[in-house]
């Protein structure tokens, strides 16, 4: 169980403001001043500063953030196994759209039919909102296929895809062969800001002199069914993983667009809380899942 003055320090840092913290907490304002103040003297540093009126953590608070971040993860993990000695163990993690959607049905099935008792719950969102999530202990890994700080988590490469862009059969640009900036004028349909295959696109095109500012028809839409749907209708084209429309290349009902100047492929990765004593058992479940 977390020292209480630690429970106090990680509402501080999610909420920046001593008095929500102290709404959070149930507790007093002057108390979590005191709570910051001890831990403060028991570690010989200061966590918290202000600029101007804006509370931010100073270096030593960010490194102890990481901390006890991890070790409160750890503390409902634990809680979590020990309940699953009685029968009652839950599999709680996050998956990007993509991997959710497209690569995670099939491991899953491997899993509960292997363990029938098991209970799961998968949390689908954006690549932002998982490492929020996980920061915050609320799953115990996610599998994504955004970028991440990665002197932040220990993980593994789950699986690697190549990204390209698809139309319509009725498309011009379902024949031949095209440039890049032959797209420009098209119709280009892309997830919402905080998607990994958002930014595996912006980078991509960065390192082509480009961006998506230089897309004058520009759709954003937060669902991948969403944007198969009207690419199918003809309404545009988008750029994808190949998992997200391994169907429909193969139906012939969707076409890969031939663009010999992009290729692009990148990893997805299963990681959890840097430094968790559960690293092993995190490693098992990697094993159990990887396609």
């Amino acid at each position: 169980m977390l020292d209480h003055k630690v429970e106090t320090f990680l509402a501080l840092c999610q909420t920046m403001n001593y008095t929500r913290a102290a709404e959070q907490l149930h507790i007093t304002q002057p108390a979590v001043s005191q709570h910051i103040r001890a831990l403060e003297a028991e570690y010989g540093a200061r966590f918290f500063a202000y600029e101007g009126k804006q509370l931010s953590l100073t270096e030593a608070g960010t490194l102890f953030l990481r901390t006890a971040s991890a070790a409160r993860h750890d503390d409902l993990h634990l809680k979590e196994l020990l309940r699953a000695q009685a029968g009652r163990h839950t599999l709680h993690f996050g998956a990007t759209l993509t991997i959710g959607e497209y690569l995670m049905p099939g491991p899953l099935s491997r899993l509960l039919r292997t363990d029938p008792d098991l209970r799961l719950r998968m949390v689908v969102n954006n690549t932002d909102a998982l490492l929020a999530m996980l920061d915050r202990g609320e799953i115990d890994f996610a599998v994504i296929e955004g970028f991440f700080p990665r002197q932040d988590y220990d993980g593994l490469v789950f699986a690697r895809e190549e990204m390209f862009p698809v139309c319509a059969p009725a498309n011009p640009l379902a024949a031949g062969t095209h440039e890049l900036r032959d797209l420009l004028d098209a119709h280009l349909l892309v997830r919402e800001e905080g998607s990994g295959t958002r930014e595996m696109l912006q980078r991509a095109l960065q390192e082509r002199g480009l961006s998506l500012a230089d897309f004058p028809h520009l759709a954003e839409l937060g669902s991948l069914n969403a944007i198969k749907a009207l690419v199918l209708e003809n309404c545009g084209i988008t750029f994808c993983y190949r998992s997200v429309v391994a169907r429909e290349l193969a139906a012939g009902t969707l076409c890969r667009i031939d663009l010999p100047d992009f290729t692009l492929a990148h990893d997805f990765t299963f990681l959890w809380q840097k430094n968790s004593v559960f690293a092993p058992y995190y490693r098992e479940v990697f094993t159990k899942l990887r396609p």
